[in-house]
């Protein structure tokens, strides 16, 4: 019997200590991804498309605030309108890359759009952008100040892009 409650504790302690890293701390598989309570946001500056046809835009900048943490993936970016809202893909081509932030650093990513014709069927009318970040599962929104946005193909294709995270400073 007592071989036993050595073997369960033994084995106990070993699932457990296969969930850290050597600091002690919990392991990259854990949950490090950057949260909008462990970073600050700032939307813009822009570059904002000055009439229907023309290119716009917006830099979103992230600042660690917290603990290091990691944006692994793309930026997710919807726009949203009284009649609906559409899902800003990635820019094709680009990759994302890892990046670790620790406290006081920063990262940067890029809203590409074309500006639609105000009243058109085939513009998206966007008043708000909600923006979550890769790994985490909250989100949160800002007003879209830059105008209609173009549609490409359907209702539901912006003819937007969003880039990769770059790291941002030294």
């Amino acid at each position: 019997m007592r071989a036993i409650t050595l073997t369960v504790t033994a084995l106990t302690a070993a699932l457990l200590l296969t969930g850290c890293d050597s600091g002690g701390g919990k392991s990259s598989s854990g949950s490090s991804a950057c949260s909008f309570d462990r970073i600050g946001l700032q939307v813009g500056p822009a570059s904002a498309a000055p009439a229907a046809g023309d290119t716009g835009e917006v830099t979103v900048s992230i600042t660690n605030k917290s603990a290091k943490c990691t944006l692994d993936g793309f930026a997710g970016i919807k726009l949203i309108a009284a009649s609906g809202s559409a899902a800003v893909p990635a820019l094709p081509g680009a990759k994302a890359q890892k990046l670790t932030l620790a406290k006081g650093d920063a990262a940067t990513f890029t809203i590409s759009y074309v500006r639609g014709d105000a009243g058109a069927a085939t513009s998206l009318a966007a008043k708000t952008m909600k923006i979550s970040l890769p790994g985490s599962t909250d989100s949160q929104s800002y007003a879209w100040t830059y105008g209609p946005v173009a549609e490409k193909g359907s209702a539901t294709t912006p003819d937007a892009t969003v880039s990769a995270f770059t790291q941002a400073g030294d």
